[in-house]
């Protein structure tokens, strides 16, 4: 795996085990899912796929001809953090001509910035210009809940939040609050904390997650 954040490293240490990750392995199937939600969303697949097999393709044809299609190439989208999945990520969005932003704690040279078609903000910034938010980042002490209350409110209420790094980067009963108050249109979320979700999540219920 890459992740290493339920590896008790304290106790590994003690004992002198080595510890390691397979950095970048899965980079480019995770870049994939990423793109692959994020084009879900536009596109309404989950309500469209409902909506064909209850005979209401119709319905939901003429919904979408009243409130246009939000195509992949009129979004900026923010890519939170920037290490192998983010930077495969960067490469498989570029060619659909949206405009492409990121956040992590080191900015990258210039050259790479160039490369990736990338430009730098902070992560406040990011969160309120993006209008789809990606996570891409471990784990750590600094990380945990990174997407909180303050963040959520930063974002466009039009925004799409996308995880598919880990679920304790998000801050659960804050996310569920801010899609259940129209301060956010969407979540899309391949990981949560714990998994699978318990039954009590906040998360479970809400048709916008």
């Amino acid at each position: 795996g890459v992740g290493y954040d339920r590896i008790d490293l304290a106790a590994a240490r003690e004992r002198g085990i080595y510890v390691c990750n397979n950095k970048g392995c899965n980079a480019g199937a995770v870049a994939e899912q990423t793109v692959l939600l994020i084009l879900m969303l536009l596109r309404h697949a989950l309500e469209g796929d409902e909506a064909v097999r209850a005979g209401r393709q119709m319905e939901m044809k003429e919904r979408c001809m009243v409130e246009g299609i939000t195509e992949l190439s009129a979004c900026k989208v923010g890519l939170v953090g920037f290490g192998d999945i983010a930077r495969a990520a960067a490469e498989r969005l570029v060619p659909f001509g949206c405009e492409l932003y990121y956040y992590t704690k080191h900015r990258r040279l210039p050259e790479e910035e160039k490369k990736y078609h990338v430009t730098y903000l902070p992560l406040e910034e990011l969160a309120e210009k993006s209008d789809i938010v990606s996570l891409h980042c471990a784990v750590t002490e600094e990380t945990r809940n990174l997407v909180d209350a303050a963040l959520l409110r930063r974002m466009k209420p039009t925004a799409y939040l996308i995880n598919t790094a880990r679920g304790a980067l998000v801050d659960e009963e804050a996310l569920a609050q801010a899609l259940r108050g129209g301060k956010l249109k969407y979540a899309c979320l391949d990981v949560t904390d714990p998994e699978p979700p318990a039954a009590d999540s906040p998360l479970r219920g809400i048709p916008n997650c």
